[in-house]
């Protein structure tokens, strides 16, 4: 079994002390550092004294549930978050990540797909980066497309000069489209650059944050283009 090389510290939340003790010691295995947390109050209390490197927390949670705890933290802070949950429509997907957190992985999971998907956040952080550019090449100024303006390096949104409050998801989903601009996207290409790998749900996560990008950028400004997905109208 391959352990981690660095020592990781993640906070585990969740209610069903089976599986909270069974994800301590799984990730403990390959070289976490672990605490737990079985509710979300207690849970956001031991993250505020701890501040770990990443949080696995459940949805249904007593008190407070992973939904609500996962938009307090986002309130102060930008550490990865990796939900989990037996509930895997997409609505469930999509409410999870709208919420703040970076991942969603519906219960049972398989220890080594945990783990990978722990990798994947430390490594790109949940900080929205712009996306990827040929070496050597420096991210452009703000792009301008009718009232919106996107800055990619100052991770800036405007509509009519005004700030555009967007979810992590929603700014890395909107940098896919300014990097090509009449350029059509189809739904899986989405989902494997704006999360970095292959999204194991269907596409409809990528049509429901869509959905969600246009009502805070203007209907209008991102086009369906029937059969092959979406593109951003200059």
């Amino acid at each position: 079994m391959e352990r981690s090389s660095v020592m990781v510290a993640v906070l585990v939340i969740e209610d069903d002390p089976t599986i909270r003790r069974s994800l301590q010691l799984a990730l403990e295995r390959y070289g976490h550092a672990v605490s737990v947390a079985a509710d979300g109050l207690s849970g956001l209390e031991l993250f505020r004294e701890e501040r770990p490197d990443l949080l696995l927390l459940d949805v249904m949670l007593p008190h407070l549930d992973g939904i609500g705890l996962s938009r307090r933290v986002r309130e102060e802070s930008q550490v990865p978050i990796l939900m989990m949950s037996a509930r895997g429509d997409s609505l469930d997907v999509v409410s999870g990540l709208e919420a703040g957190a970076d991942d969603y992985v519906v219960k049972p999971v398989d220890t080594a797909v945990l783990v990978a998907r722990i990798r994947t956040l430390l490594r790109r952080g949940s900080l929205p980066v712009a996306p990827r550019r040929p070496t050597g090449t420096a991210a452009p100024g703000p792009l301008a497309f009718g009232d919106l303006t996107v800055d990619p390096r100052g991770l800036e949104v405007c509509r009519a000069g005004v700030p555009v409050p967007l979810t992590p998801t929603e700014l890395r989903l909107l940098l896919e489209f300014a990097a090509g601009p009449g350029i059509v996207l189809d739904r899986r290409k989405l989902l494997r650059d704006v999360w970095d790998y292959g999204w194991e749900g269907d596409t409809r996560v990528a049509d429901l944050c869509v959905q969600r990008l246009r009502k805070k950028i203007g209907a209008e400004r991102i086009e369906t283009v029937r059969g092959f997905g979406y593109k951003l109208r200059r």
